[in-house]
């Protein structure tokens, strides 16, 4: 009944995180780019100084008109819509997940003894205080000198979430390692919104409120922030999807790889930001493909001769289905079988299925997949499987493959 329920919380919490997360994300990246197309106002009937830029657009068969005042209208309006909701709900339900899943089960998702042999309260406060230091780092860069030069805070930044990467893959398993990254990048965002942005904003409505000049200070704030959000943001949907490739968060180099594709992200969204405004050069684009292609090639798998090299492979012929039967059982079937021993797993994971010989040989490929070419299974070796019994396995498929 725990798995049962575990497995229904798991997936409302993570319907609720794309839903709001997909509102946050799409009203922020709606403003980056309305910020970024105002034009001058240069209608003489219209024309106002405290008006910055104004915009005019069709959509859903309707014509809409945005302005953007310099610092604060003349007068407040009866109505004044705020955004801030979508992010406190995405941050919300994305630490209901990262404490049910990597928390509650982190024997399971978190902890990978071959990488760090720590506790499981150690392994929770870790976590929890990269968290909520890495917003007190960021936060403090924000606010030093640095502040002054965007070049030089960009590269003070990149460092830190750099060696934030690089840390975290050696204290937990490639996958907690990764949830964790992309949950400080997360926090990071949201408390932009909740202690710098609204805060800020609160402060221009209730100057206007008392009739005190409002600080324009607040502008300049909130937008270095959303803008430092919106670059964060591929980095973080990267992550959201990782744990369907081990061939990334499993990888020798996992941090580099993260490091990696967080720059690519981050460089496709300075080319769109680029192109919001007119001006934008491939350059970003080009450097981003680059650097996935270098990926790519990098962390192909070894051939087979490569891996024999690593642990002395078998004669196919001497490795038999029962053999290969016996490691699944003894290494796989807690978690993929039809009824699951593994304490946290009501249901197999995506339904695969190993319990008899029939489906061990229909899913051959996932097998040599997770546990040998990425060894990304068991799920931090949790069931102990040898190096020897993978090479077994690599055998094994071969010679299917060549329909011994």
């Amino acid at each position: 009944m725990e798995a049962y329920l575990i497995d229904w919380l798991n997936l409302l919490g993570r319907w609720l995180h794309l839903v709001v997360g997909i509102a946050w994300i799409g009203a922020s990246f709606y403003f980056i780019w309305l910020d970024d197309q105002l034009e001058p106002i240069t209608s003489d009937s219209d024309r106002d100084d405290t008006i910055s830029g104004e915009l005019w657009a069709v959509h859903g068969g309707g014509f809409y008109h945005s302005q953007k005042y310099r610092v604060s209208p003349p007068e407040l309006p009866a109505t004044l819509h705020w955004f801030k909701w979508e992010a406190y709900w995405t941050w919300l339900s994305g630490m209901f997940l990262l404490a049910l899943i990597y928390w509650y089960q982190a024997e399971i998702y978190l902890i990978d003894p071959a990488v760090a042999d720590i506790s499981k309260p150690l392994a929770i406060g870790v976590g929890a205080l990269t968290l909520a230091g890495g917003w007190f780092i960021y936060d403090g860069l924000c606010r030093s000198p640095l502040a002054q030069n965007d070049t030089w805070l960009s590269a003070a930044l990149l460092l830190f979430v750099g060696l934030t990467a690089y840390g975290l893959c050696f204290v937990f398993g490639g996958r907690g390692a990764y949830m964790h990254y992309g949950a400080m990048l997360g926090t990071i965002m949201v408390a932009n919104v909740f202690f710098v942005i609204i805060p800020g904003q609160q402060d221009l409505v209730t100057a206007k409120q008392e009739g005190r000049p409002p600080d324009p200070i607040h502008g300049i704030r909130g937008k270095q922030r959303s803008v430092h959000n919106t670059y964060f943001t591929l980095p973080v949907l990267f992550v959201m999807v990782s744990h369907h490739y081990a061939g990334t968060f499993n990888h020798d180099y996992n941090w580099l790889i993260l490091i990696g594709l967080s720059l690519a992200g981050t460089l496709i969204r300075v080319y769109f930001v680029a192109r919001h405004k007119g001006g934008a050069s491939l350059w970003s684009l080009m450097v981003a493909g680059a650097i996935m292609a270098a990926i790519f090639f990098a962390g192909r798998p070894p051939p087979a001769s490569g891996r024999a090299a690593e642990t002395a492979a078998p004669d196919m012929a001497t490795v038999d289905m029962a053999t290969v039967q016996g490691i699944v059982y003894a290494r796989c079937t807690g978690c993929h079988s039809a009824a699951p021993r593994q304490a946290g797993f009501a249901v197999a994971p995506k339904g695969f299925v190993l319990d008899s010989q029939a489906q061990i040989i229909a899913g051959a490929h996932k097998i040599h997949q997770q546990t040998v070419l990425t060894k990304a299974m068991p799920i931090g070796n949790s069931t102990k499987m040898t190096d020897e019994e993978r090479a077994l396995l690599d055998s094994w498929f071969r010679r299917l493959q060549t329909g011994q």
